[in-house]
């Protein structure tokens, strides 16, 4: 960690990134980042790739988040949240030319890239490694920075409810909460109201639902034409894939989402985001690393160039071996 806070003290201009598709981990981590090296009177630049999504709008100096670099060289690339270098979507062939990329991350099938690693697989979100980052830099922790791991932490326990809930998942955000962080606002805000027309999108999400024969395994779909006909775009879909893991008997659950603005290079086949979750009886990181992906045992993802139906088809078939 010494050497990590040297590169970042005696570098100006930072570029600091979290994985596409973002959940709360991811932008709770990046925002929580960036506030901090600001103390320090750095060039700062905060980059994802996907729109914000809506749930997570309310966090300090969101706008601040942009979705594309072009101009200034950094120095250095702070990459938040991602097991493998490719997901933080398009600027990987700026970020590779960088010279000093700084991985901080808790994903068992992180690939160690970079030529610095603040790895820690037992943590319960990057949240919480970049509460451990800022505290060894000697940076007051604020109520914006508070707010925004409070945010990543409980976003990626599923408000503590998941295995990789652990001690510090509580001793953190209880210290945040000392500094002014209020849960039921933060709930309310990730948790307590969707727009109608996202309820319209998850009423189409909840009617393309699929179980397996054995029942162990649940598909959610979204498509292009989903998002059409509500009006919406893939940031709303945070969340949607709770409700197909929570059916009854249901071990994994699948949510296959054809990508917005992108399409195959065959005519006959599209680009997929497929997110994975599990109950914590399969590894579905493995599932996810099979297809080049990756994440944790329980939430894992990847991309795929292919058809809906033959994708459905390849996970019904590991359902099987399930």
């Amino acid at each position: 960690m010494d050497k990590i806070i040297s590169q970042l003290r005696n570098n100006n201009n930072i570029l600091v990134v979290s994985h596409n598709h973002p959940d709360g981990d991811a932008i709770g981590s990046l925002i929580a980042m960036g506030l901090s090296l600001n103390t320090w009177n750095k060039k700062i630049t905060l980059l994802n790739e996907s729109p914000i999504p809506a749930a997570y709008r309310f966090l300090p100096s969101v706008d601040r988040v942009v979705q594309k670099i072009n101009g200034p060289s950094y120095d250095v690339a702070m990459i938040l949240d991602c097991g493998d270098l490719e997901r933080i979507g398009k600027a990987v062939s700026t970020v590779r030319n960088i010279p000093v990329i700084i991985n901080v991350d808790h994903h068992v099938t992180n690939t160690r890239f970079g030529n610095f690693q603040l790895i820690d697989t037992s943590a319960c979100a990057t949240a919480e490694i970049i509460y451990r980052l800022i505290k060894a830099m000697a940076i007051p922790i604020d109520k914006e920075i508070a707010t925004s791991i409070y945010t990543g932490i409980m976003t990626d326990t599923g408000s503590f409810r998941f295995c990789n809930t652990n001690g510090s998942a509580f001793s953190i955000c209880q210290e945040m909460v000392e500094m002014g962080v209020n849960p039921y606002n933060i709930a309310q805000r990730v948790y307590g109201s969707y727009s109608l027309d996202r309820i319209k999108l998850l009423n189409l999400a909840l009617n393309s639902i699929e179980v397996s024969d054995n029942g162990k395994f649940s598909i959610m779909t979204l498509t292009k034409h989903m998002f059409d006909e509500t009006n919406t775009k893939p940031e709303d879909v945070n969340g949607f894939i709770n409700y197909a893991k929570n059916i009854a008997d249901v071990k994994v659950a699948a949510l296959v989402q054809e990508n917005y603005n992108t399409t195959g290079k065959s005519k006959n086949s599209n680009m997929f985001h497929v997110s994975l979750r599990s109950d914590g009886t399969v590894d579905v990181s493995r599932i996810a690393a099979s297809f080049g992906g990756g994440g944790h045992s329980t939430a894992a993802g990847f991309n795929i160039e292919s058809t809906q139906s033959d994708i459905k088809s390849q996970i019904f078939q590991i359902a099987e071996q399930t």
